[in-house]
């Protein structure tokens, strides 16, 4: 008899595995914004040209700019990296769980820690605040993470994404995403080593500041 089970993977977009070429891309595009990133470190986003970035890589300069419009959006995979691990982490949100409970007890590895953050990601989120090219490059990315964010707490209140009080709730946990990060960085500029339970602290104290509200 055929076996008639579903295909999940096949029904949900989502949980199909990546097909070899766009693993190939997704690699590639990280390393493309790697080695932006070090020559941004090493000589300044304005003194950089993208020929610099596909030298560095091993690639086209035609081959760069199918992948980014601008020099400066070649570090988007990474500024996306983090967001997205958080993002796909909220995916797995326990009904009736607190937000500031689930991300002490259930992020990473189920001791309340993120993933440690390279280096290069936080030297990258430092130079957002001084580069405007690349604080355009942050936000975009949390910007395009809105209507996903709002989307899960959509799901969870039953409400529709469009509800005002769903896109504030994003809006706020987006922000506190975002200055969580930023804070982490700049704290442990200095500290390559800093532990990862450092960026859930700082986390942490993000959405419980959020969860306070208004209190001016």
């Amino acid at each position: 008899m055929r076996d008639t089970a579903p295909d999940h993977a096949a029904a949900d977009p989502a949980l199909a595995k990546p097909s070899f070429v766009e693993r190939r891309k997704t690699e590639l595009r990280l390393e493309i914004a790697r080695e932006a990133v070090r020559l941004f470190t090493s000589q300044g986003v304005t003194s950089t040209t993208g020929e610099q970035i596909a030298q560095a890589v091993g690639i086209s300069a035609r081959t760069l700019w199918r992948h980014f419009p601008t020099k400066e959006s070649c570090v988007r995979p990474l500024l996306a990296a983090g967001l997205d691990a958080a993002v796909e982490a909220l995916r797995h949100w326990p009904a009736g769980t607190p937000l500031l409970d689930f991300v002490t007890d259930a992020v990473g590895d189920g001791d309340g820690e993120l993933p440690t953050a390279e280096p290069a990601v936080l030297d990258l989120i430092r130079m957002t605040r001084t580069e405007p090219a690349l604080r355009f490059v942050w936000l975009q990315a949390h910007d395009d993470a809105l209507p996903v964010l709002a989307g899960l707490l959509a799901r969870r209140s039953g409400k529709s994404p469009d509800d005002l009080a769903v896109r504030v709730h994003a809006a706020t946990l987006n922000g506190a995403l975002a200055v969580a990060a930023e804070d982490f960085a700049l704290r442990f500029a200095d500290d390559a080593d800093a532990p990862a339970r450092e960026l859930t602290a700082r986390l942490q104290a993000a959405l419980r500041a959020a969860s306070e509200g208004l209190p001016y």
